[in-house]
């Protein structure tokens, strides 16, 4: 799809049309800014992380440091070769007396005027001056010659790392790279934060799990989403659905959830319509109302309650305004319980058509090009066709005068 382009367009059920924006902005809560929910969010799981564990560093991708790692060698544990050459001491030319691999020692110290065939990250024999790449180097016989180079191509020991020092620190994220540095000073385990669990319940009479829907009937769109995300982000998940109707199923569904999972992610009945129970819920499972709906355009019944070190979160019915909701309450949330700080958002400069909303911030599916955002228009609360083309969604904010954007990205 070309920037600026319409995602594709299908025609909605009828119980797929958005709701108008006064339906979506009747909440008895007082909802907090969109920066506001984020940080919120964080700020509560950063104050009750998740426990630890001790991993194998080939087990650990993914995870999030409990504690810092220590480097137990120096790096390199030995002067050694940067280039593929001849170890030479004194100037040239030099007489070839030996060669070195890596793994091996070499025979004996050099002496003024002598040089040894090296490889690169084998250790250079004592008295080496300086290493000369094969590229440099003209050899005749046992006898070889180089022009004067600035630079020695010698690894010196404890030049990138000393031994007791911190390489990374607690709540850095296991990447492949830092795994590999966590290794290469010497780490076998690595104090990690457990993975976290959640659980999603699906609620509404007119949800259908598989096949064409029905006339009155929508597809669950948001149980694929949410899970691909919450895996995205690390998460073990798995997905329900459940009544909401009588109220008594949604409260035992959730009460259940809370004792078992980490993350409770109820999705619809977080509004206040006449078939949207969750509020009940949370008061008939004794927890705690953080957020109560977000000055954001999509998703504005967000909810974010706690029982214990359990979490309940309430995401819109509305597949995009879900998605929405999972970016602005659930993953700075795992942030937070993962000890993790939460990031500065990378910004663009906007091109396209958008409006901004006086007083709810809008996110908008964007393509990234360079140092622009394109805005993919066709985006509604019901509908995920812009989101499954986009790069990221931009965050305007209220009162948006064309400067650059706030980007969250959505492709991991």
């Amino acid at each position: 799809m070309t920037a600026g382009t319409r995602a594709p367009r299908l025609d909605l059920p009828a119980a797929m049309t958005p709701a108008e924006p006064s339906a979506c902005l009747r909440h008895t809560g007082a909802a907090l800014s969109w920066h506001q929910a984020r940080a919120r969010a964080h700020r509560l799981g950063r104050a009750e992380p998740l426990g630890t564990e001790q991993l194998s560093v080939h087990h650990g991708a993914g995870r999030t440091l409990a504690e810092a790692v220590h480097a137990l060698v120096m790096l390199p544990g030995f002067d050694n070769a940067a280039m593929d050459g001849y170890a030479v001491r004194g100037v040239g030319p030099w007489k070839v007396i030996g060669r070195v691999l890596a793994g091996e020692c070499a025979p004996r110290r050099l002496g003024s005027g002598e040089a040894m065939e090296i490889a690169t990250g084998a250790a250079v024999p004592e008295g080496t001056d300086r290493v000369v790449e094969y590229e440099a180097a003209v050899r005749g016989g046992d006898i070889v010659d180089a022009s004067t180079s600035g630079r020695d191509h010698v690894r010196r020991r404890g030049q990138y790392v000393t031994t007791g020092q911190c390489v990374l620190p607690a709540g850095h994220p296991l990447t492949p790279a830092a795994l590999g540095l966590a290794a290469s000073v010497g780490a076998d385990i690595v104090t990690v934060r457990r993975q976290s669990t959640a659980r999603i319940l699906i609620t509404g009479d007119e949800i259908v799990d598989s096949g064409v829907p029905s006339h009155g009937k929508v597809r669950d769109a948001i149980s694929p989403v949410l899970s691909a995300l919450l895996k995205n982000w690390n998460v073990t998940v798995d997905g329900v659905r459940v009544d909401d109707r009588p109220a008594e199923a949604l409260t035992a569904a959730v009460d259940d959830a809370l004792d078992r999972y980490d993350i409770t992610i109820v999705c619809g009945s977080s509004s206040v319509g006449p078939a949207d129970g969750l509020h009940d819920t949370v008061t008939a499972v004794g927890a705690l109302t953080h957020v109560d709906g977000v000055a954001c355009r999509p998703g504005h019944p967000q909810l974010l309650a706690q029982r214990g070190r359990h979490w309940l979160v309430g995401v819109p019915g509305n597949p995009f305004a879900a998605v929405v909701a999972a970016v602005t309450i659930i993953e700075p949330l795992l942030t937070g319980l993962n000890g993790r700080d939460l990031s500065v958002l990378p910004s663009a400069d906007l091109q396209g058509t958008v409006r901004a909303a006086p007083q709810a911030t809008r996110l908008v599916p964007v393509h990234l090009r360079g140092q622009q955002a394109h805005v993919i228009e066709g985006a509604h609360p019901g509908y995920l066709g812009p989101a499954a083309y986009a790069d990221a969604l931009a965050v305007i904010p209220p009162g948006w005068n064309h400067e650059a954007v706030d980007l969250l990205s959505l492709t991991g």
